[in-house]
């Protein structure tokens, strides 16, 4: 592309050479009184040469661009979305999901419109600049130096605007950023302005963003203007001056009228190109700063990375181990402090407490959502530190509290628990989880699009999903989250056949609020503050009159009340 563009620019700016040989030509017919066409035949091959190279060099660059545009974009959406799927739980937590969608758009678009200005504006530019400066040192060489300069000087001083210039552009692609996620967060969370009567509250505070990335748009815009009016000005005095130059020296018959007139249209053609470069150079910048946006925001160090010589998990018996963990997920504000726990292979373990105390956090540990300050977590013997993030995951299934789904079919998201799990699998599963009923009853049946993050479903019929993809998958660790909070009684004594075939022959981690859904199980352990204050079986903890039989006599309606009272 760089040989075609250079030679579809060098064709382009030879055009004013060939109508001065054309020029020069036709003159010296009439002075010699010989056919016109004879003498100018070979110029007007030239021209006509010239003017075909334009098309074939363009158009042949134009179908690379075709093919290798398209792929540029894709290319840098598929890396940058690979590099964001490594940040940690913390990372999501801190960024708004449409912003970052946007920011991977936009740096997307910005690389491509940067490697094509370089490669359409710029390159063509510079082979432009070089050959017409060569043509009219062949003419007059005071002329051409006189236009070199100013283009020297013309191009630094746009250069310099325009590089000032790129502080504007990234906030304002900053701006148009978060003007994206709060426009997303809002919509996510329409239903809660709709329940809450805000719909007015809510306009007023995406205006205040909105209002916020208009002034910024109009500084920006502002100091735009101002580079343009040094533009215009500089090059209509010096479309003036170099025409009243090159006047001069051929009425002094220091040029053939040919020569004039090439040398008037290169240089009007020289300036036009150098008004058009500051232009280019602007949106230049503004692309360079949306990429400096998006790129600073998610090419960021991955908080949790697998070691180099990371190993995969290999679960055979399913024992886990919590070994002198120290964890916070902020400075100065300790969760865990030196905890301990050993779970034995297929028990079932239960675990209490009252909100804060540590229950999730300790999930999230296990999983490597976030890692911990000190101390070590193992599974079977083998340090989760030192083995792949995906065989960790892949070996434990996780029912969590709130069930979220992908807007794809209800077969999609059962199936995403074992992704080569045949139809007939995927069915089996959900009438286990007691899914099928209501998947068949749907419009669309299995196929039946779910919405974003499953809105079309009632919780109950989320919650039900969510435990056919847990049955699908099938692994050897189970850590359950409250995961039949959000169904019925009827139902949730359905699923707790479910469960209870599910949990057969697994290391099983339960948190509950409702404590006779640990009643059965072999060990409970009482968070509280981040330490474990008591651990038994439900009989065990209940004759000892502790923090857990308070919690027992504490149940209002069977559930946990969130802090002691």
């Amino acid at each position: 592309m760089l040989v075609l563009e250079a030679a579809q620019a060098a064709c382009s700016i030879l055009l004013p050479y060939a109508i001065k040989k054309i020029m020069d030509a036709v003159a010296l017919a009439q002075l010699h009184k010989v056919e016109v066409w004879n003498e100018a035949e070979p110029a007007l091959w030239l021209f006509a040469g010239l003017n075909l190279g334009i098309v074939l060099f363009s158009r042949a660059s134009g179908a690379m661009l075709v093919l290798l545009g398209p792929t540029l974009r894709l290319q840098v959406r598929r890396e940058l979305f690979s590099y964001l799927q490594g940040h940690s739980q913390r990372y999501f937590l801190s960024h708004f999901a449409g912003s970052l969608a946007n920011r991977i758009s936009e740096v997307a678009l910005g690389v491509a419109n940067t490697i094509w200005t370089v490669l359409f504006d710029f390159w063509p530019l510079i082979i432009t600049f070089s050959v017409s400066l060569i043509l009219m040192m062949g003419v007059n060489l005071q002329l051409a130096l006189t236009l070199a300069l100013w283009i020297a000087v013309y191009v630094l001083i746009s250069f310099f605007l325009a590089l000032r210039c790129r502080r504007y552009a990234q906030k304002y692609a900053a701006a148009r950023s978060l003007v994206s996620g709060k426009i997303v967060d809002s919509v996510t969370n329409i239903q809660n302005a709709k329940l809450f009567a805000r719909r007015e509250y809510e306009q007023r505070y995406l205006e205040d963003y909105l209002v916020q990335e208009v002034v910024i748009a109009r500084r920006t815009f502002w100091f735009m203007e101002r580079i343009r009016w040094f533009q215009f000005v500089s090059a209509m005095i010096l479309m003036l001056g170099i025409i009243g130059y090159a006047l001069k020296i051929w009425s002094e018959n220091a040029m053939t009228v040919g020569e004039f007139a090439m040398s008037a249209s290169l240089s009007l053609m020289l300036i036009e190109q150098a008004r058009g470069l500051s232009r280019r150079f602007l949106e230049f910048f503004e692309y360079t700063g949306n990429i400096n946006d998006g790129v600073s925001r998610i090419i960021q160090s991955h908080e949790i990375m697998d070691r180099v010589d990371a190993q995969p998990l290999v679960v055979t018996h399913a024992t886990i181990q919590f070994q002198q963990i120290d964890f916070s997920y902020v400075n100065d504000r300790p969760v865990f402090q030196s905890l301990n726990i050993t779970i034995r292979s297929g028990e079932k373990i239960g675990l209490v407490g009252f909100s804060g105390s540590g229950k999730s956090t300790l999930f999230n540990l296990l999983l490597r959502l976030f890692e911990p300050q000190s101390g070590t977590i193992l599974i079977d013997q083998q340090n989760i530190q030192a083995v792949t993030q995906e065989s960790l995951r892949n070996s434990i299934t996780m029912i969590p509290q709130d069930p979220i789904l992908f807007h794809r079919s209800l077969l999609e998201n059962i199936r995403y628990g074992r992704l080569n799990a045949t139809d007939d699998e995927v069915i089996a599963a959900a009438q286990k989880a007691h899914a099928h009923e209501f998947i068949v009853a749907s419009e669309a049946g299995y196929q039946t699009l779910v919405g974003e993050r499953g809105v079309k479903l009632s919780g109950g019929q989320r919650q039900r999903i969510t435990l056919a993809r847990a049955i699908l998958k099938n692994t050897s660790i189970l850590l359950l989250d409250e995961a039949t909070s959000a169904l019925d009684s009827v139902t949730e004594h359905h699923i707790q056949d479910s469960l209870a075939y599910l949990m057969r022959d697994k290391t099983v981690m339960v948190i509950a609020h409702r404590l006779s859904t640990l009643s059965h199980l072999d060990r409970i352990l009482v968070f509280q503050q981040g330490e474990i204050v008591e651990d038994g079986s439900h009989n065990q903890l209940l004759q000892r009159e502790g923090h857990y039989a308070k919690m027992w006599s504490m149940q209002a309606g069977g559930f946990l009340p969130q802090s002691e009272l």
